[in-house]
């Protein structure tokens, strides 16, 4: 039995046990493990309480099969991981060494998906497609990229290398290398400065900056002068201070802005030195 899609992703990838065997893939799985999750009490604890690894164990082997022509037995397999694991690994998909997937639950992996090394993934990530067509329609992670928890990544769009991913956030557009993406949809941020451990990995993904939040800043800034200049203008009306018009200020009678001609209403005429509102 064939596959519903034709889509073979490159045959050298380690993912596929070529260069490297099933088992050992799994035992660098395992032993990420520990390096970034400080929860894990040791490699037993692991092997039978993580979800993510029981899903990677599911994925490295109904891989192989599909690989080998066997894609009924590479899908119940695959199904029968995501009925004990709740986390969706598609057989087809291509990914790389020492992946983990923390807690796990609700995270799906489409078919054309690629995920390169030491990748991280949160609970609720979906990397998924926009297309019915056949080929490439879900997205590729380059190495040491992090998804925070209910990340959507959505298309064949590109996360580029040791970037990152707010929580929560829809991605639809290329993400370039060491930068991160937060919001809906997912905007493009300057990286801050980050924290690399010696494994060169940064976990840190509650740092993220806030552009909507720095633009409402911005714009309550903007307000403030504003008000300040109406202030001030206002203080100089009733003090007789005001000799000249403050231009774009509109005349509360006649809809006309101070600098505007035309106002012919008593006090709003056009003097030799320009038009004069009072009101």
């Amino acid at each position: 039995m064939t596959g519903v899609s034709d889509a073979t992703p490159d045959q050298s990838s380690p993912a596929l046990g070529g260069e490297l065997g099933i088992w050992r893939l799994l035992c660098e799985d395992v032993a990420c493990v520990a390096q970034r999750d400080p929860a894990a009490r040791g490699t037993f604890d692991v092997l039978t309480c993580y979800p993510g690894i029981h899903a990677l164990i599911a994925y490295r082997i109904s891989n192989a099969l599909w690989h080998r022509g066997a894609r009924w037995p590479a899908r119940f397999l695959s199904y029968m991981g995501r009925m004990i694991t709740n986390i969706d690994i598609h057989p087809g998909a291509t990914i790389g060494r020492r992946f983990f997937i923390d807690h796990g639950a609700g995270v799906v992996i489409g078919e054309t998906s690629v995920v390169g090394d030491d990748v991280t993934l949160y609970h609720g990530v979906t990397l998924g497609g926009t297309s019915w067509n056949k080929g490439k329609r879900h997205p590729t992670l380059e190495d040491g990229v992090m998804c925070g928890a209910g990340a959507k990544i959505l298309g064949p769009i590109t996360i580029g290398r040791n970037g990152r991913v707010g929580a929560n956030s829809v991605v639809t557009k290329d993400v370039p290398p060491e930068m991160t993406v937060v919001g809906i949809p997912g905007r493009i941020v300057k990286p801050v400065e980050r924290r690399f451990t010696d494994h060169g990995i940064d976990l840190d993904h509650h740092l993220m900056p806030d552009p909507v939040g720095r633009a409402l800043a911005c714009l309550i800034d903007h307000i403030n002068r504003i008000e300040s200049r109406l202030d001030q203008h206002t203080a100089d009306e009733v003090t007789g201070a005001l000799h000249d018009a403050l231009e774009g200020i509109v005349c509360a009678r006649c809809g006309n802005s101070c600098d505007q001609p035309g106002c012919i209403l008593p006090g709003c005429e056009n003097t030799p030195g320009g038009p004069s509102c009072k009101h």
